[in-house]
């Protein structure tokens, strides 16, 4: 066996890696992702709570400290840890900026804290404890040796303390007690053998309210808009409490085979064409639609909308129109067919001659590599922090692990929403390699059964400490069937469930705000003259617009902080399967929210809600008000079970803050 020298006094020789010393285990760390393969993810302002089972051999006691800090700093902060049952051992640490953090545990035989235990026992039982005394001291006096002023003066009295008469007394001192943990020694320490990482994002990565609309449809009438034309959109959006304004691409749209209205395979003449085949006479993906304005017009609608509290959202496709420069000048970037013609994408039956994928089996992938993360950057350095990457899981899983990175290193406030539809191995996958935030399956997750099925998984870990949800009721390329069938109810509580259900929600808005549901065909979920292909002149002033109930909804999410994590979700029980139920709360409890939802947007349901009162810090003797945040209705409950009754063709959802009585030591009652 081959022996290493000890680097430390405390440490003994290591044979074969193992320090012979060392008799503390640490394992079963949460959270911890695949082994630590791949970081957590948090916002600034939160805090990690770990877990861990530390234990050692024999009757001695056993202490724990969970280490973190910055990836860049050097030096460890340490939180002691506290003991839960069976082993189990739990502490937590702040993450107060954008970037990346470290963590471990480190455990160690508590030879002090063994002493006084075992000293309790003897003086209990009447036993001669002078010699223990003695060893009491030695201990003392080592951590003397390591301690600071004022802390090793201190030490040094209580040594000499238990070196005299009354020594007993003086040993078991709360005052020692914690000298003796922040200064005693760790000899021969076990540390989890690998440090786990942190991703911490800004708070909008946990918190937004996404609205997209397609800049070329702000003009009047079928006129092609510009980005001057989308800033008075501006007020408006940031008033109905939209925070991320969401554009699909805005580069040059290709001419070879650009589809039609409706997707035809021939453009007429004046047809816009989608704005997904980037690329052109007039550049590429770091290029803008001349049609839409200038770079400088385009900063100037970001530093506007910034000022509304709107941040801007591009849309990065990694895709070829044909006559795109990549095409001609990187060719070996794309798929080759036999007959020397490049392959478009595909998804049978669906063709998209308007456009070629990237070749992620290219022999010149670093150099694509390359230039594909430099658009990110190139954007960034326009001001833009927010992207929706479109379909990044038919990419390479290993570029986007590097590209993320590769971004974030330089812009730690980046943040990356994946719009990928598809396994749901592969949807964990791609925010595990980097993405911030997803799309789900929540378009199609209509029944509470289905719901609540759905929504425990994605709030449960480990999903919930590396995927983060983003729900849309509709995109420009999904008209759900639930939305073609139910009228404005159906639009209405789809709403209120995807405000609420996630932290982070957003909509294709026009089409929504005016209730467009009219598919290509029965049993398809696209839109009819889809604004994919055409210019639209959205009547945004209908009566029948949904504006004010989106308004209020994104008031109540904003004036409740219950609503603004995914990490606090409850479903409680009601009789009645086409209702749903659940509480958000926030951590310290004191804001939280209930809502109940009709999922039949035909028929008026009713239910008994029953919810666990002394779980949610209500008190079962007392009666609790419920505010309804969406109708204005104002509620005194009384006991678990309650009545609710909704009407879709009202009101299909309460959206209900619960304020319950508290008694203050003084005995004066108030509501939180």
């Amino acid at each position: 066996m081959k022996m290493h020298a000890a680097r430390y006094p405390e440490e003994t020789a290591v044979i074969d890696g193992i320090n012979g010393r060392s008799r503390v285990v640490i394992e079963g760390i949460t959270p911890e992702i695949d082994g630590g393969r791949f970081p957590i993810k948090r916002t600034v302002g939160e805090r990690v709570v770990v877990e861990a089972d530390v234990f050692g051999d024999g009757h001695d006691l056993v202490s724990a400290a969970l280490l973190y800090r910055r990836e860049s700093d050097p030096e460890w902060q340490e939180v002691a840890l506290s003991r839960l049952v069976n082993d189990r051992w739990r502490g937590e640490f702040p993450v107060g900026e954008t970037g990346r953090y470290c963590y471990t545990v480190r455990g160690w035989i508590d030879h002090f804290g063994t002493w006084v235990h075992d000293l309790g026992k003897r003086i209990e039982a009447g036993q001669d404890v002078t010699v223990d005394l003695e060893i009491g001291a030695l201990m003392v006096d080592e951590a003397s040796s390591l301690a600071k002023k004022p802390d090793a003066s201190h030490l040094r009295d209580f040594a000499a303390a238990l070196r005299t008469h009354g020594g007993a007394g003086r040993a078991l001192s709360p005052e020692l007690h914690f000298l003796m943990d922040r200064n005693g020694p760790r000899h021969f320490s076990s540390t989890y053998d690998r440090e786990l990482l942190v991703v911490v994002d800004p708070i909008r990565a946990r918190y937004s309210t996404w609205y997209e609309f397609f800049p070329r449809s702000a003009g009047k009438g079928t006129t092609h808009g510009t980005f001057k034309d989308a800033e008075a959109w501006l007020p408006d959006i940031a008033a109905m409490g939209f925070d991320v304004l969401y554009f699909p691409p805005i580069h040059p749209v290709g001419v070879a085979h650009r589809k039609g209205m409706n997707n035809t395979t021939t453009a007429e003449p004046g047809d816009p064409g989608s704005p997904w085949a980037i690329g052109g006479a007039d550049g590429g993906h770091k290029s803008i639609l001349p049609e839409l304005g200038t770079l400088a017009d385009f900063k100037h609608l970001i530093d506007t909308a910034g000022k509304l509290g709107i941040d801007v959202a591009m849309d990065i496709a990694f895709q070829a129109a044909p006559d795109h420069p990549y095409a001609t000048e990187h060719r070996t970037w794309f798929r080759e067919r036999p007959d020397g013609t490049i392959q478009y994408a595909e998804n049978p039956p669906k063709k998209y001659q308007d456009i070629y994928p990237f070749d992620f089996e290219s022999a010149d992938w670093q150099a694509m590599w390359d230039e594909l993360a430099s658009v990110f950057r190139y954007w960034c350095e326009q001001g833009i922090r927010i992207f929706r990457v479109d379909n990044p899981h038919t990419k390479a899983f290993v570029f986007w692990e590097w590209c993320i990175a590769e971004i974030k290193r330089d812009y730690p406030d980046a943040i990356f929403l994946s719009e990928a539809f598809t396994r749901p191995k592969v949807m964990y996958r791609l925010a595990k390699a980097g993405f911030n935030q997803s799309y789900t399956y929540f378009t199609w997750r209509n029944t509470p059964w289905e719901i609540r099925r759905y929504f425990t998984e994605l709030t449960q870990p480990p999903v919930i400490e590396f995927f983060r949800p983003n729900l849309w009721p509709n995109t420009p390329d999904i008209l759900p069937e639930y939305l073609q069938h139910g009228g404005r109810p159906a639009f209405v509580i789809r709403l209120i469930l995807a405000a609420t259900l996630g932290a982070n929600y957003g909509m294709y808005g026009p089409a929504y705000e005016l209730l467009e549901n009219t598919p290509t065909a029965p049993g398809r979920e696209e839109y009819l003259f889809s604004e994919k292909y055409e210019i639209k002149d959205w009547d945004r002033d209908r009566p029948d617009s949904l504006r004010e109930i989106m308004t209020i909804v994104n008031r109540v999410r904003r004036d409740n902080p219950a609503l603004q994590s995914d990490r606090n979700l409850t479903f409680h029980p009601i009789d009645n399967d086409q209702m749903i139920a659940y509480t958000k709360a926030t951590d310290d409890g004191l804001n939280l929210v209930l809502t109940v939802v009709n999922t039949d947007p035909y028929n008026p349901q009713s239910g008994w809600l029953e919810l666990p009162l002394a779980e949610l810090g209500i008190d079962e003797t007392q009666p609790y008000q419920v505010h309804d945040q969406l109708g204005g209705g104002r509620y005194l409950w009384h006991g678990a079970r309650n009545f609710v009754q909704l009407d879709p063709n009202a009101l299909p959802g309460h959206i209900f803050v619960i304020r319950r009585r508290v008694r203050t030591e003084r005995d004066f009652d108030y509501f939180v």
